[in-house]
């Protein structure tokens, strides 16, 4: 008689133990992470967001910026690497595509097809051979992907872009040298 009582116990505890266990491993079990948000505290002040906006989306630019070689402004006789416009694609931080960048003028698109322009509002040095940071003010965006409600894009992380060192003399006036570069570029929305 007494078997059948004791036989439910064991049950009953073995059952308990098995759930135990099975939480601890659970609990033991690493949890994704999730990405650190974007912080802009090591960043110039120049740059820097106001507050009351909160970032949106992060992507890294890769492609080229193209220079032309050109008379010189207000210096006669004098020829210069003159900045034409950007070519790059746009990617998410996992590496899958989320838009372009182009110009001129310079023109953030979404593979959902809304875009936007911006004006530059700063740009601070970032280290030699390498574009400036910058921070533009968004211009009010074409369709309703997301791009809209956009209001500050920061290009910060920046490799290479600059001018090319090759030379630019009136000899080849006129030539056109692509540039490979890369950058993040960080767009805001109000919070």
């Amino acid at each position: 008689m007494h078997t059948q009582p004791l036989r439910s116990r064991f049950a009953a505890l073995t059952g308990a133990l098995a759930a135990t266990a099975l939480l601890a491993a659970c609990g033991a079990m690493k949890q994704p992470t999730p990405s650190p948000m974007f912080s802009q505290d090591s960043l110039p002040d120049a740059i820097k967001v106001p507050a009351g906006n909160r970032v949106a989306m992060e992507t890294v630019g890769m492609g080229d910026i193209t220079y032309e070689c050109r008379d010189k402004a207000n210096a006669p006789g004098q020829t210069e690497w003159v900045f034409v416009g950007p070519k790059a694609v746009l990617n998410d931080r996992s590496g899958k595509q989320v838009g372009t960048y182009y110009g001129p003028p310079a023109t953030w698109e979404s593979a959902d097809g809304s875009k936007l322009t911006a004006t530059q509002l700063a740009v601070a040095p970032s280290g030699a051979g390498n574009l400036p940071y910058q921070l533009v003010k968004a211009n009010p965006a074409m369709g309703g992907g997301a791009m809209a409600g956009v209001t500050f894009i920061q290009r910060v992380a920046l490799k290479g872009g600059v001018a090319p060192a090759s030379p630019c003399a009136a000899a080849n006036k006129g030539e056109r040298q692509s540039v490979k570069y890369q950058a993040d570029y960080i767009f805001w929305k109000a919070a």
